[in-house]
């Protein structure tokens, strides 16, 4: 899921007076600035607890923070931290004397009045607002002032929820703790426990961060733990977990609480004549512009190298240079044997940076070297900047590239930097069945484009097509189902009416040949176990509305829904906000088991209306600004 661009949160990094550095760090408040205090205050971090429990592939991550002020008044702050892509919060706490105030969904714009409000009454709210493409933040007011001895303490709890992505069977799962290097002290405590079940059996279980205590209760369960004090850590936790491929193919699992529609989550990776690998024909297209001088072209230079020289026994290959001008390897795709990629190689390393960038261009004199319709065809574009040379409108070139695309190419985009045209260039690869990558300025251009390479050098089956007989399914997504790479895993969501067995049939073609695969699943009347299901296939639906807005346009009845879903499934969106409240109709705090119900009155007693289109088109004016 795409969204708003990085530079959104710079502006907001910038206008604190800090350094950029905080961006890529999970969970810090930072201070506003202190009328007559010379020096930006600081927070240090007393404990930082994180529980996560893993179930098939589903994560959920509880995170438990303590903040300490060192200075003799209260502060108003910022809490920020970035999330894995395609994560969602689901629950957002304060704690006020020791009980915890939970979160509620509101509109984004009821959220901050009431907040404004309480602020101005100096009473404890936070509120946590959507910022950008995989950030949140929040608001937190008061923090705390020390008392004689004693350092004010803000605790925060928040908890995400995600899917680990597995390939070939090994699972990788990250949590961003660098963070606490930032505070102003050491930490007293760390700790990381992760709980493993899956219906695999779990394998290896490797940390090439941290030392790690494993805990083997059986076959299909598994506990980590990594625990310090009296620390500042330095590097996010990683863990690889491998699980048994012996029966890898395909799993159904499902939600169904009622006579009404279920849910479904379907995970599919299968294995056709052991993964045969189908020869592709690929163009790397790269930016040579004169934006991209510098370590940006030598990186981007040793990216194509590592790509060229990895491709595969029978692949067909060009390389595109382009400024305002395009420049080619070779007239037509080559065959990928020793000569030609020494010859290509030397090619890239003669690409120097200067010019105008003439996108459109260099897109059209890519496709139209794509002449095969058995073999699957890619381009990977990459650029830094905007149209400037030749065809600039952005209609324009979406247009021409849709009417040269004649074989039905896979274009992978990768932008770099700030300035590119996020628009168009999701467009781009949206509407051309690829993806849309961003590397940051200060990330390494070779690292992101060659792993990403590495995970579509060996497509194994395209054109998918996906057949349940027997049940009736809808409000599937993906909507369009991507390729399948060698490791690869498919992951569905879906409704469902009815109940019984089904079966399910998985087409595509493998080269020029179709190919079809079976499986017998059974979708029951009741299963209330996987009660995660509901909620992620809420923020696949939430991600797809949210591109067809990026894509399209804001429509009113878009977003009605995308805030009918945040409030039903408590997803965070760009159009609404979590707020905690100490007040209640009483006047008494909202204490955390009271808030099951007291969070169906409020949504009933205040304004959780969507807004007119007219004020949505503002709200993310604004939020763009």
């Amino acid at each position: 899921m795409k969204s708003f661009s990085f530079p959104v949160i710079l502006v907001l990094i910038l206008s604190l007076s800090l350094t950029i550095e905080f961006v890529s760090a999970d969970g810090i408040i930072i201070p506003d600035p202190v009328p007559g205090l010379e020096k930006h205050p600081d927070l240090a971090i007393k404990y930082h607890h994180v529980n996560i429990t893993i179930i098939d592939q589903y994560a959920k991550t509880q995170v438990d923070q303590v903040f300490l002020n060192e200075l003799n008044r209260e502060l108003e702050g910022t809490y920020i931290f970035p999330l894995p892509e395609d994560a969602s919060i689901s629950r957002f706490s304060m704690y006020v004397d020791g009980e915890e105030l939970a979160g509620k969904i509101l509109e984004k714009d009821e959220a901050n009045k009431i907040y404004e409000n309480i602020v101005r009454q100096l009473k404890d709210p936070a509120i946590l607002e959507y910022v950008g493409r995989d950030m949140f933040k929040a608001r937190v007011y008061p923090i705390p002032a020390r008392k004689d001895d004693v350092l004010g303490e803000k605790q925060i709890s928040l908890t995400y929820e995600e899917l680990v992505n597995c390939d070939s069977g090994v699972c990788r799962y990250v949590y961003p703790l660098d963070t606490e290097r930032f505070s102003s002290r050491p930490l007293e405590s760390v700790l990381v426990t992760v709980r493993l079940k899956s219906d695999k059996p779990i394998k290896a279980v490797y940390s090439p961060t941290h030392e790690i205590s494993v805990k083997r209760i059986d076959d299909h369960n598994t506990e980590v733990s990594y625990e310090a004090t009296d620390v500042l850590p330095e590097k996010d936790f990683v863990l690889y977990y491998t699980l048994s491929e012996k029966d890898f193919g395909l799993d159904l699992l499902t939600y169904k609480k009622d006579e009404g529609k279920g849910f479904f989550m379907l995970l599919v990776a299968p294995k056709y004549g052991q993964q045969t690998i189908i020869s592709k024909d690929i163009v790397f297209v790269i930016d040579s512009s004169g934006s991209m001088s510098g370590e940006k072209i030598s990186q981007a230079k040793d990216a194509m190298e590592f790509c060229v020289s990895n491709l595969n026994d029978g692949d067909r290959f060009n390389v595109v240079s382009f400024n305002s001008y395009v420049e080619k390897f070779s007239d037509e795709p080559v065959l990928a044997n020793p000569e030609n990629i020494k010859d290509a190689l030397d090619f890239i390393g003669g690409i120097e940076s200067n010019g105008g960038t003439n996108i459109n261009e260099a897109l059209l004199e890519a496709l139209e070297m794509m002449n095969d319709d058995k073999n699957p065809n890619m381009i990977v574009f990459l650029t830094d900047g905007l149209p400037t040379v030749g065809v600039t409108e952005a209609d324009r070139i979406l247009s021409n590239v849709a009417d040269a695309n004649t074989h039905n190419t896979r274009i992978f985009v990768f932008g770099v930097g700030y300035d590119v045209n996020t628009h168009l260039l999701d467009q781009v690869s949206g509407i051309n069945k690829g993806v849309s990558e961003y590397v940051e300025e200060r990330e390494d251009i070779e690292v992101k484009v060659s792993a990403f390479y590495t995970k579509i050098q060996n497509p194994v089956l395209s054109d998918l097509g996906l057949d349940f007989s027997g049940i009736t399914v809808e409000d599937m997504y993906p909507k369009e189902l991507p390729d399948l790479f060698k490791g690869s895993q498919l992951t569905i969501f879906g409704r469902y009416s009815g109940s019984g067995g089904s079966l399910v049939e998985l087409t595509g073609r493998v080269g020029g040949d179709e190919e079809s695969s079976t499986y017998e699943v059974s979708f029951p009347q009741k299963d209330i176990e996987n009660e995660f299901i509901p909620r992620l296939w809420a923020m696949r639906k939430i991600g797809y509305l949210l591109d067809e807005i990026r894509l399209n346009g804001e429509e009113k009845e878009v977003i009605d829904e995308i805030i009918e879903l945040s409030i039903e499934y408590g997803i965070m969106t760009p159009y609404t906000s979590f707020l905690v409240d100490v007040d209640t109709y009483g006047g008494e705090p909202v204490r955390i088991e009271e808030t099951r119900n007291l969070l169906y009155d409020a949504l009933n007693s205040w304004a959780f209306k969507a807004s007119t289109g007219e004020d949505a088109v503002q709200s993310a004016e604004n939020m763009q600004k």
